[in-house]
């Protein structure tokens, strides 16, 4: 890397053949994106969707929270990672699988409360669920 890269601390890693930074508007024709994503059979492919399937796979990780995501994308605001946490099916079908489960065992549990009266004959109503 040495032989490739300005030893200052804030040196750009990549640069173009000038040796300039490659900016939004210079990376496509300097690298040649849209003909290698062709190669690979990806066209349309664009270089921010590889930034964001790198945050978003992560944020659907079982027990990434909202700071860990911050962290790996070095962020010190939490919007910028609420983005990638978008809701997904697994994460909305975990959900409510969790919910079925809770009330399921709540049905279980043996009820507290006094039966309730019948309107008429003072004997106790049926308990519906």
């Amino acid at each position: 890397m040495g032989s490739h890269v300005d030893e200052a601390s804030e040196a750009f890693v990549f640069t173009g053949d000038s040796g300039r930074n490659l900016w939004r508007g210079n990376f496509n024709k300097l690298v040649k994106w849209p003909e290698a994503v062709k190669a690979i059979g990806a066209s349309g492919l664009h270089f921010h969707d590889l930034r964001h399937t790198g945050y978003t796979l992560p944020s659907r990780a079982p027990g990434a929270s909202l700071r860990d995501i911050m962290a790996r994308m070095r962020h010190d605001s939490p919007r910028a990672a609420l983005i990638y946490q978008h809701a997904n099916r697994e994460a909305d079908q975990g959900i409510a699988d969790a919910i079925d489960k809770a009330v399921k065992a709540a049905r279980r549990k043996p009820s507290k409360r006094k039966p309730k009266r019948a309107a008429e004959g003072g004997e106790p109503a049926t308990e519906t669920r």
